[in-house]
Protein backbone atom coordinates (compact mmCIF):
# COMPACT_ATOMS: atom_id res chain seq x y z
CA UNK A 1 0.00 0.00 0.00
CA UNK A 2 1.51 3.26 -1.06
CA UNK A 3 2.01 6.07 1.50
CA UNK A 4 -1.01 8.27 -0.03
CA UNK A 5 -3.53 5.12 0.24
CA UNK A 6 -2.39 5.05 3.62
CA UNK A 7 -2.92 8.36 4.58
CA UNK A 8 -6.05 8.64 3.12
CA UNK A 9 -7.63 5.48 4.57
CA UNK A 10 -6.88 6.96 7.72
CA UNK A 11 -7.41 10.59 7.19
CA UNK A 12 -9.54 10.79 4.04
CA UNK A 13 -9.31 12.23 1.11
CA UNK A 14 -8.03 15.73 0.51
CA UNK A 15 -10.93 18.30 -0.42
CA UNK A 16 -10.54 19.36 -4.02
CA UNK A 17 -8.13 22.46 -3.77
CA UNK A 18 -6.05 21.95 -0.85
CA UNK A 19 -2.13 22.65 -1.29
CA UNK A 20 0.03 20.38 -0.06
CA UNK A 21 1.51 22.58 1.94
CA UNK A 22 -1.47 22.64 4.02
CA UNK A 23 -1.82 18.70 3.87
CA UNK A 24 1.64 18.76 5.06
CA UNK A 25 0.94 20.71 7.69
CA UNK A 26 -2.47 18.98 9.22
CA UNK A 27 -0.76 16.18 9.09
CA UNK A 28 1.96 17.47 11.65
CA UNK A 29 -0.51 18.96 13.81
CA UNK A 30 -1.23 15.60 15.74
CA UNK A 31 2.85 15.00 15.51
CA UNK A 32 3.58 17.58 17.41
CA UNK A 33 0.88 16.56 20.04
CA UNK A 34 2.15 13.03 20.60
CA UNK A 35 5.22 13.43 22.10
CA UNK A 36 4.21 15.19 25.43
CA UNK A 37 1.33 12.43 25.27
CA UNK A 38 4.08 9.94 25.70
CA UNK A 39 6.44 11.17 28.26
CA UNK A 40 3.08 11.85 30.33
CA UNK A 41 1.88 8.41 29.73
CA UNK A 42 5.66 6.96 30.42
CA UNK A 43 6.26 8.59 33.23
CA UNK A 44 3.41 8.92 35.33
CA UNK A 45 1.65 6.02 34.19
CA UNK A 46 4.47 3.68 33.51
CA UNK A 47 6.29 5.10 35.96
CA UNK A 48 9.65 5.34 33.80
CA UNK A 49 12.30 7.56 35.12
CA UNK A 50 11.92 10.17 32.95
CA UNK A 51 11.36 12.65 36.20
CA UNK A 52 12.34 12.84 40.06
CA UNK A 53 9.98 12.54 42.61
CA UNK A 54 9.33 16.10 44.19
CA UNK A 55 11.55 16.58 47.11
CA UNK A 56 9.27 18.68 49.34
CA UNK A 57 7.62 15.96 50.73
CA UNK A 58 3.99 17.39 49.84
CA UNK A 59 1.91 14.25 48.59
CA UNK A 60 0.01 14.91 45.37
CA UNK A 61 -3.72 16.83 45.27
CA UNK A 62 -6.27 14.45 46.74
CA UNK A 63 -8.15 14.79 42.87
CA UNK A 64 -4.77 13.21 41.20
CA UNK A 65 -5.09 9.69 43.39
CA UNK A 66 -5.97 8.12 40.22
CA UNK A 67 -3.24 9.52 38.08
CA UNK A 68 -3.41 7.11 35.41
CA UNK A 69 -6.46 7.19 34.00
CA UNK A 70 -6.19 11.23 33.96
CA UNK A 71 -3.18 11.33 32.09
CA UNK A 72 -4.22 8.77 29.75
CA UNK A 73 -7.47 10.57 29.13
CA UNK A 74 -5.31 13.54 28.88
CA UNK A 75 -3.69 12.81 26.16
CA UNK A 76 -6.08 11.23 24.41
CA UNK A 77 -8.32 14.27 24.38
CA UNK A 78 -5.42 16.37 23.53
CA UNK A 79 -4.49 14.17 20.56
CA UNK A 80 -8.03 13.69 19.62
CA UNK A 81 -7.79 17.80 19.20
CA UNK A 82 -5.25 17.91 17.62
CA UNK A 83 -6.48 15.42 15.01
CA UNK A 84 -9.22 17.75 14.14
CA UNK A 85 -7.31 20.01 12.34
CA UNK A 86 -6.97 17.42 9.76
CA UNK A 87 -10.49 17.54 8.80
CA UNK A 88 -9.72 21.49 7.68
CA UNK A 89 -8.00 19.83 4.66
CA UNK A 90 -10.48 17.00 3.87
CA UNK A 91 -13.16 16.14 2.74
CA UNK A 92 -14.90 15.24 6.23
CA UNK A 93 -14.38 18.62 7.14
CA UNK A 94 -16.33 20.16 4.38
CA UNK A 95 -19.36 17.75 4.25
CA UNK A 96 -20.60 15.50 7.65
CA UNK A 97 -19.75 11.75 7.48
CA UNK A 98 -22.92 9.76 6.32
CA UNK A 99 -22.82 8.17 9.84
CA UNK A 100 -23.60 11.59 11.77
CA UNK A 101 -27.53 11.40 12.49
CA UNK A 102 -29.20 14.07 10.97
CA UNK A 103 -26.55 16.01 9.23
CA UNK A 104 -24.42 12.99 7.83
CA UNK A 105 -24.23 14.27 3.88
CA UNK A 106 -25.29 17.91 4.53
CA UNK A 107 -22.31 20.61 4.54
CA UNK A 108 -20.31 21.91 6.97
CA UNK A 109 -21.01 25.78 7.80
CA UNK A 110 -17.46 27.32 7.47
CA UNK A 111 -18.18 28.61 10.98
CA UNK A 112 -18.61 25.30 12.80
CA UNK A 113 -15.20 24.87 11.93
CA UNK A 114 -13.48 27.96 11.38
CA UNK A 115 -14.72 29.19 14.96
CA UNK A 116 -13.76 26.57 17.03
CA UNK A 117 -10.39 25.83 15.52
CA UNK A 118 -10.20 29.58 15.35
CA UNK A 119 -10.31 29.69 19.43
CA UNK A 120 -8.23 26.73 19.52
CA UNK A 121 -5.10 28.36 17.45
CA UNK A 122 -5.59 31.50 19.09
CA UNK A 123 -5.32 29.24 22.85
CA UNK A 124 -2.61 27.17 21.46
CA UNK A 125 -0.46 30.04 20.27
CA UNK A 126 -0.84 31.84 23.99
CA UNK A 127 -0.38 28.56 25.99
CA UNK A 128 2.56 26.51 24.51
CA UNK A 129 5.10 29.11 23.97
CA UNK A 130 4.85 31.11 27.09
CA UNK A 131 4.66 28.28 29.15
CA UNK A 132 7.40 26.45 27.92
CA UNK A 133 9.49 29.60 28.09
CA UNK A 134 8.58 29.80 31.67
CA UNK A 135 9.40 26.56 32.45
CA UNK A 136 12.62 26.33 30.61
CA UNK A 137 13.69 29.10 32.69
CA UNK A 138 12.91 27.56 36.19
CA UNK A 139 9.45 29.81 36.35
CA UNK A 140 5.54 28.98 36.78
CA UNK A 141 3.48 30.02 34.59
CA UNK A 142 2.30 32.57 37.32
CA UNK A 143 5.92 34.36 37.19
CA UNK A 144 7.20 32.62 40.63
CA UNK A 145 10.18 31.11 40.83
CA UNK A 146 9.78 27.07 40.36
CA UNK A 147 11.91 24.06 40.42
CA UNK A 148 9.89 22.39 37.36
CA UNK A 149 9.56 19.21 36.89
CA UNK A 150 12.33 17.49 39.18
CA UNK A 151 14.38 16.75 36.01
CA UNK A 152 17.89 16.19 35.16
CA UNK A 153 20.80 15.62 32.46
CA UNK A 154 19.23 13.37 30.30
CA UNK A 155 16.08 13.40 31.72
CA UNK A 156 15.29 17.50 30.76
CA UNK A 157 16.88 17.04 26.96
CA UNK A 158 14.09 14.23 27.06
CA UNK A 159 11.08 16.34 28.36
CA UNK A 160 12.10 19.31 26.67
CA UNK A 161 12.23 17.46 23.65
CA UNK A 162 9.01 16.00 23.84
CA UNK A 163 6.92 19.32 25.23
CA UNK A 164 8.57 22.18 23.04
CA UNK A 165 6.65 21.09 19.72
CA UNK A 166 3.26 21.82 21.51
CA UNK A 167 4.53 24.88 20.45
CA UNK A 168 3.78 24.66 16.63
CA UNK A 169 0.31 23.58 17.95
CA UNK A 170 -0.97 26.73 17.79
CA UNK A 171 0.48 29.02 14.58
CA UNK A 172 -0.16 25.49 12.76
CA UNK A 173 -3.44 25.00 13.46
CA UNK A 174 -3.72 29.21 12.55
CA UNK A 175 -2.18 29.11 9.52
CA UNK A 176 -5.14 25.82 8.37
CA UNK A 177 -7.96 27.87 9.94
CA UNK A 178 -7.02 30.81 8.06
CA UNK A 179 -6.99 28.75 4.69
CA UNK A 180 -9.65 26.78 5.79
CA UNK A 181 -12.06 29.67 5.95
CA UNK A 182 -10.52 31.55 3.06
CA UNK A 183 -10.63 28.53 0.52
CA UNK A 184 -14.53 27.89 1.76
CA UNK A 185 -15.28 30.86 1.09
CA UNK A 186 -13.96 31.27 -2.18
CA UNK A 187 -11.29 33.29 -1.59
CA UNK A 188 -7.40 32.87 -3.05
Amino acid sequence: MSTSALITRFHGRPAAGVPRWARWAAYATPLVVLPSGLWRVLSVDLRLPLMHAPTDGHPPPPWFGAEWWYVIALSVVAEGLAFLAIGLVSEWGEVWPRWIPGLGGRPVPVLAAALPAGLGAAFNTLLWPYSMAMISTGHRITGESDPGPYLDGWQSAVFYAAYWPLAAWGPLLGLLTVHYFRRRRGRP
